[in-house]
């Protein structure tokens, strides 16, 4: 007796054979037609669930916009097993700094005055 008919009491149905026994298949455009509702529905629902999602993380995202002159914290991603500003593992800090911003390139793009402990660190 195979596992699944021990646990469950029936035998396993393969998904090409989910209809009863004695119930005609569906042939044709039926089974298109049927198919392209499913679709459907499964879009609706993934739409629906990825609004509720966004809606969740756009009350906690904000704009943040930097200037020259600015002092901010350089956000910095830990390599594994490396040992970076004395600290390994979970104590690796995830910000260093303040560094003050000399020059703004873009959106996103700055040029900050780095101190010489980062630069032993990279």
């Amino acid at each position: 007796m195979a596992p699944f008919d021990s646990l469950y009491g029936k035998r396993y149905r393969f998904p090409t054979g989910w209809f009863e026994v004695g119930e005609v298949a569906l042939i044709g455009p039926e089974l298109v037609h049927e198919a392209m509702d499913n679709v459907r529905l499964i879009r609706e629902r993934l739409t629906m669930a990825q609004s509720r999602q966004m809606s969740y993380a756009d009350v906690r995202r904000k704009d943040t916009e930097f200037d020259v002159d600015d002092w901010v914290y350089l956000e910095i991603s830990p390599m594994k097993g490396m040992i970076g500003f004395g600290n390994k593992g979970k104590l690796f800090p995830r910000y260093v700094g303040p560094y003050h911003i000399l020059r703004h390139f873009g959106m996103v793009v700055f040029k900050l005055d780095l101190a010489s402990d980062l630069a032993l660190c990279i």
